[in-house]
């Protein structure tokens, strides 16, 4: 699992806590029941409405993924790629269906199983192709999705803000109460601003990241096992699939190995 949205998440709410603390102001001012409210569930409500229904479980199905998603590891695939080609050329394309029946990736398995099963290389490719593609599109729902409530949430807040404002205007009467009647009215563009830069675009971006690492990974095993299935040798094989990814993905994952 990668911590990156954990690690930031918590690091931007604790930077918003220590400046609240220096300022000698307490959290409660922000946590005002009425204007979270209504931003929270009425952005949401605004974006379900602006998507299927079928969109939006989906995209909060992804969530957990956004947590927990665990990155792909590019030199740990090419070693995979590898001795497969090594034992394709050794006991031929049939015994790589052994390897399709123990894999748990279904993207490798599918490619491994029509390859044992003699599948044409352009037939499988094109096959392997509309996986990627169907995945791409599937991803890009839940990313939307989420950019779309962190572009949604300023102007909720602004509407909280206003209401809220309107309130103060009706009790122009009680100037005791105006101070903490307008601070609690500016609360509404508070946490529209916030939930939009803390929560939703960070968790669109981060969900875009992992499909498009995901995608890279599906495109590296695609073309190292139609290159396996064309009988190419194994170290340029190798080579050419580390070309395929850049210099710092592969550094990263040999440290990772490492430790």
């Amino acid at each position: 699992m990668d911590p990156a949205t954990i690690v930031g998440l918590v690091l931007a709410f604790g930077a918003l806590y220590a400046m609240i603390f220096l300022e000698g102001a307490h959290v409660s001012s922000i946590l005002l029941p009425a204007p979270m409210i209504l931003v929270l569930v009425g952005t949401i409500a605004v974006g379900v409405a602006g998507v299927t229904l079928k969109d939006a479980l989906h995209s909060f199905k992804s969530l957990p993924r956004a947590f927990m998603g665990r990155t792909p590891k590019p030199q740990e695939t090419i070693d995979n790629v590898v001795s497969l080609a090594e034992k394709a050329r050794s006991e031929g394309l049939l015994s790589l269906e052994q390897d399709a029946g123990e894999t748990q990736d279904p993207f490798l398995r599918t490619a491994l199983q029509n390859i044992a099963d003699g599948t044409d290389a352009e037939e499988l490719r094109t096959l392997l192709e509309d996986e990627i593609a169907s995945k791409a599109n599937s991803d890009k729902v839940a990313s939307k999705f989420f950019n779309t409530l962190g572009g949604y949430a300023p102007t909720v807040g602004i509407i909280g803000t206003v209401v809220s404002l309107t309130h103060v205007l009706e009790n122009l009467s009680q100037p005791d109460e105006l101070g903490h009647m307008i601070a609690a009215a500016f609360v509404a563009t508070l946490w529209g601003l916030l939930s939009a830069n803390f929560i939703w675009l960070p968790l669109g971006n981060r969900l875009k990241r992992l499909s498009d690492l995901e995608l890279e990974q599906m495109n590296l095993l695609m073309e190292g096992i139609l290159s396996v299935q064309a009988g190419s040798q194994p170290r340029l094989l190798n080579e050419r699939l580390r070309a395929m990814v850049p210099a710092h993905a592969l550094s990263a994952d040999s440290e990772q190995q490492a430790a």
